[in-house]
C-alpha cells in the first residue's frame, strides 16, 4: 500500500498508452476516463508519454481533457497538438533525411517521413506494414518528399532483404552521420519484413518528463508515472512515484513503487487512480 502522504502530494500523473492506459483493443474504460476527470477537478494534471506520434494521440488527449503538452515519439516531441507551441522538439537534419531517401531509392526500400501532424508518403511508398506499425497516426500522400525534409522527427524504412537493411542502417550511423540513432529489427507481425527507424540521439520518455515538469514548475517527487514496457524504463529511473500495471515486463515491475493487481485489460490504471482519488478527497 502506498503512503497516503506521498499520494496527497501528487500533482501530475503521466501515462504510457499501449499496454497501460489502453487495453489490447486500444480502448480506455469509461471508469478510467471518469476518474481522470474527477481528479482533474481536484487540481491533478495529466499527460501522456508514448512511443506514438503526436497525431496518433491528440484524440485520446481530447477525450481525457488533457490540456498540457504530451510527450510523444519517446520524448522526441513535447507538444499538445500538431502545429501548436511546443516545449521541445528533436528534428532530424535535412541532410540526413536526404541521405536516407537516396539510400532507400538505391536499395529499393520503402520509406516514410514522420512529422508532428502526419506521416508523409509518396505513391511508391504506400507500404502497409509501416502504416500498421504507426497505429493511430494520420497519413498523408504527397507527390514528392522535397518539401518535407525539414520538420522530420523520425524516418521509417521497410524492406524484405536483411542485407540491404543492415547496410543502410550502417550508413545512417556514426561515422557516416553524427547524433543519429538507428533501430533495426525484424517485424514480429509482418513475416519477412524488416524495419529501420531513425531518430536523433538523446531523447527518451524520462528526459521528456524532466522537460515537462520544468515547464509546469512541478517537482519530480510530486509526479506519478505509470507504464509497462521497456521504453518506460527511463521514466522509472526518475524520482517520480512509479506504478507498473500487472502485465508490465519484469524489469519494470522490479523498478516500481507499486504494481497493480489488475492488468491493462482489467483496469490497472483505474486501480491506482481510485487510490489517488480517495486520498485527495
Amino acid at each position: 500500500m502506498l503512503n497516503k502522504e506521498i499520494l496527497r502530494r501528487i500533482k501530475l500523473v503521466v501515462f504510457d498508452l499501449d499496454g497501460t492506459l489502453l487495453d489490447d483493443d486500444g480502448n480506455i474504460s469509461d471508469e478510467t476516463v471518469d476518474l481522470i476527470h474527477q481528479l482533474s477537478a481536484l487540481g491533478v494534471q495529466f499527460s501522456i508519454a508514448t512511443g506514438r506520434l503526436l497525431s496518433a494521440v491528440t484524440d485520446i488527449a481530447d477525450r481525457l481533457k488533457i490540456e498540457i503538452p504530451l510527450i510523444t515519439l519517446d520524448g522526441t516531441l513535447i507538444q499538445r497538438s500538431p502545429g501548436g507551441d511546443n516545449i521541445f522538439e528533436s528534428y532530424l537534419p535535412a541532410k540526413y533525411v536526404s541521405r536516407a531517401l537516396r539510400l532507400a531509392d538505391q536499395y529499393l526500400l520503402k520509406i516514410v517521413l514522420c512529422h508532428d501532424s502526419a506521416v508523409y508518403y509518396t505513391e511508391g511508398n504506400d507500404h502497409s506494414p509501416i502504416f500498421r506499425s504507426k497505429a493511430g497516426a494520420k497519413f498523408k500522400q504527397v507527390a514528392s518528399y522535397d518539401n518535407y525534409l525539414k520538420g522530420t522527427l523520425e524516418i521509417v524504412l521497410a524492406g524484405e532483404y536483411q542485407d540491404s537493411m543492415r547496410y543502410v542502417a550502417k550508413k545512417m550511423t556514426f561515422p557516416y552521420t553524427f547524433g543519429i540513432r538507428s533501430s533495426y529489427y525484424k517485424s514480429q507481425s509482418e513475416g519477412g519484413t524488416y524495419f529501420l527507424e531513425i531518430r536523433k540521439l538523446g531523447c527518451s520518455k524520462g528526459e521528456g518528463l524532466k522537460k515537462l515538469i520544468r515547464h509546469l514548475k512541478i517537482k519530480i517527487q510530486h509526479t506519478a508515472v505509470i507504464g509497462d514496457w521497456y521504453n518506460d524504463k527511463s521514466l522509472f529511473e526518475t524520482e517520480a512515484l512509479k506504478v507498473a500495471v500487472s502485465n508490465a515486463v519484469p524489469e519494470i515491475r522490479k523498478m516500481a513503487d507499486m504494481v497493480t493487481n489488475k492488468n491493462n485489460n482489467e483496469g490497472g490504471v483505474a486501480e491506482f487512480l481510485k487510490m489517488l482519488l480517495q486520498t485527495k478527497k
